[in-house]
Parts: structure tokens; C-alpha cells; sequence
């Protein structure tokens, strides 16, 4: 690997979708190059959180983030987020997130979902942390909240990037990072994988988003960060470039954002 070294930016292995072979997951991230693993909170309640900071904090190269999911917003109540505030001061906890605006689904109400998304906000200027946002059809309503939120400047990534290239940019232009899931793998996502050559190279990260939406050719199962490679070598061939200088650049990317 020549001193490269993968990182998934985004999964949620605290879940009981790992409980039985964690280690197991975290040795075949490293045999395919992973060296560090970002474990993203919010996948429904306070407890997903709690366990992603305490899985980060048995292990070296994991990092742990904290909020909650648009899907769950109607259910965040103050106490939560005053014990997300807590949990956020760990020094394994490098974002907030994940958090955002998902209008596909809308499993909660817009208007709340837009209210939680502000406080996160509020909660990652508090923090001086960067954040990790979840657009799903939202992207026009999104980067005008941070605009509108970012008196003083915001950080963050757009995880799990689905837009064009013009919402992209948007979201450069305020200062964020775009990452690529497994879909950019797909076979009907050849506009996606345009989007992936356009951007900036020093603004591309890589993820899983596991157990979700595993690449070609494990699609359909249950995803783990050692795939992310996978996501990686897609995104170094459609951009015509040699695997270990994009490897390089969005490990180099998630220091940048997150100190890690």
C-alpha cells in the first residue's frame, strides 16, 4: 500500500447486524487496507450512539460521531440531546451526525425534521466538530439551511452523495466534502459516477454507509467497511487515475475534516 491507507468515513457497525463477528469485521476491513473506520451514530436512538463511542473506544483506528437520524426526528427529545451534547465532548467523537433532511420518506414531519437539523447544527458549532449531513431529495432546502446557519463558518461531508453535479457544487461552495457510497458502484448509476470524476479531488471521501448498500459485486448483502475499497477503485477508474494516489488524497481528506 506504500504507506496508503483506506478509510471508511461512514458506517454503522454498532448495530446487532455485527454484534456477532465485530472482530471479525474489523480484521477484513484491515487485510483489505482500512486502517480506520468512522462509526456514525443516530441510527435511531441514544443507545446507537452510546455504542458506537463505546465500540470506538475499544479499538484503535475506530472513531465514533454522534446525532440522530431525519427519520427518527419526531422522536428526539431534549433530554437526548442534551445527553448527545455530553456524549459529544469524548475524545473519540469526531463529528456530529449523522443529521440532515430526508424528504423522500419523510418518516417525519419536514418542519421537525428541519427543527432537529438546526440544533444539531447549533450543536456543531458548540462543539467546534464538523458535521455529517444525510440529503435524501433535499438537497435546495439543505444547502440553504447551512447557508443561513453558517454565520460562522460550518465544516462537514455530505454522506452517501445521490445528486447531480450542480448540487454538488453547491455544497463545495460552502465548504463541504461530497462522499461516495456503494452506489456509485451500481450499474444504473453511471450520472453518479460522472459527478465522482467532476469534483475536486481534495474533496472526495469514501464510505460504506454498512450495513447498507454494498457495492457491486456484494449488492443485496449485508455491507462492511472492507468494501469501501471497492467503492474506491470504481471512483480511480472512472476518474483515470492510479488507485493508491485516490486512496492518498481521501484518507488525507478525512484528516482534514476530522483530525483523524
Amino acid at each position: 500500500m506504500s504507506g496508503s491507507f483506506l478509510v471508511d468515513s461512514h458506517a454503522h457497525i454498532q448495530g446487532e447486524e455485527f454484534s456477532d463477528d465485530i472482530d471479525g469485521v474489523i480484521q477484513r476491513a484491515k487485510q483489505a487496507g482500512v486502517e480506520k473506520i468512522v462509526v456514525v451514530g443516530g441510527a435511531g436512538d441514544l443507545a446507537s450512539n452510546q455504542r458506537a463511542v463505546a465500540l470506538a473506544r475499544s479499538h484503535d483506528g475506530l472513531f465514533a460521531t454522534v446525532g440522530m437520524h431525519p427519520h427518527d426526528a419526531k422522536a428526539v427529545s431534549e433530554e437526548e440531546l442534551a445527553q448527545l451534547r455530553e456524549l459529544a465532548k469524548d475524545s473519540k467523537v469526531v463529528a456530529i451526525g449523522e443529521t440532515g433532511l430526508d424528504f423522500y420518506y419523510n418518516h417525519s414531519p419536514r418542519e421537525i425534521q428541519m427543527k432537529i437539523f438546526r440544533r444539531f447544527i447549533g450543536m456543531a458549532r458548540a462543539t467546534e466538530l464538523p458535521l455529517i449531513v444525510h440529503d435524501r431529495d433535499a438537497h435546495r432546502e439543505i444547502a440553504e439551511l447551512l447557508l443561513a446557519e453558517g454565520e460562522r463558518k460550518l465544516r462537514g461531508v455530505i454522506h452517501c452523495f445521490t445528486g447531480d453535479y450542480q448540487a454538488a457544487k453547491a455544497f463545495l461552495d460552502l465548504g463541504f466534502y461530497i462522499s461516495f457510497s456503494g452506489i456509485v458502484t451500481f450499474k444504473n448509476a453511471a450520472p453518479l459516477r460522472e459527478v465522482a470524476q467532476k469534483l475536486p479531488l481534495d474533496r472526495i471521501f469514501v464510505e460504506t454507509d454498512s450495513p447498507y448498500l454494498a457495492p457491486v459485486p456484494h449488492r443485496g448483502k449485508r455491507n462492511e467497511p472492507a468494501f469501501v475499497r471497492l467503492v474506491a477503485e470504481t471512483i480511480a477508474s472512472v476518474r483515470e487515475m492510479p488507485l493508491e494516489d485516490l486512496i492518498h488524497a481521501t484518507s488525507q481528506n478525512a484528516h482534514a475534516l476530522f483530525g483523524i
